[in-house]
């Protein structure tokens, strides 16, 4: 295994970890992906953030075409969503963390832009936050309507379901993913008494 290949594996068992023993991700629910030679890496079906090892990455190119026998997460289509729409993207976390859902649930959000500017941060590290009608995880139905809006916020909240977050690598949308739960917990904290 190349060095650049074996840093960025560490990389991701660090940042899947750590989203898991802090509450982040849950079960075997969430999954992330990085880019490396023209090739995603992406936790394979079933894994555990907080058990994932560096044999636990399926392969695929770009359409999903599969280089290995590992199957690739089930939302596998929204990672190459991101990918395909988002050229300067290297990386894409999506979990069910605890605030970002219970915001979705909030009625009349702004689609292009779903969680307030109650601080500056997360329009700093990411920008605008499009939400994503509710359809069943993993179905072709919740990759249409991500497919719909991908190209027109810069991360996405899947509605009643979680953060779809980019980075450019995998550091930079663990650091976004942990504002955009931050800037959702103030919105929901503070959503009664403004």
């Amino acid at each position: 295994m190349d060095e650049t290949l074996e840093k960025k594996l560490d990389g991701a068992i660090w940042v899947a970890r750590s989203l898991f023993e802090r509450g982040k991700a849950t079960g075997s629910v969430a999954n992330l992906s990085f880019l490396h030679e023209n090739k995603v890496y992406i936790t394979a079906s079933g894994t555990c953030f907080g058990t994932l090892q560096p044999n636990e990455f399926a392969i695929v190119d770009m359409d999903g075409n599969q280089y290995d026998k590992l199957r690739p997460s089930k939302e596998l289509s929204l990672h190459l969503s991101v990918f395909k729409a988002k050229p300067d993207v290297g990386a894409v976390i999506h979990v069910h963390s605890t605030y970002s859902v219970l915001w979705s649930f909030v009625p009349d959000l702004n689609e292009s832009d779903c969680i307030p500017e109650h601080t500056p941060y997360l329009k700093m590290q990411l920008g605008t936050v499009g939400l994503v009608p509710y359809e069943h995880p993993g179905s072709q139905a919740l990759f249409d309507a991500f497919d719909k809006h991908v190209e027109n916020s810069d991360g996405w909240l899947l509605s009643h379901h979680g953060p779809v977050v980019p980075g450019k690598d995998l550091k930079n949308a663990f650091f976004v993913l942990e504002e955009m739960e931050e800037s959702a917990r103030i919105a929901w904290e503070l959503r009664n008494r403004l």
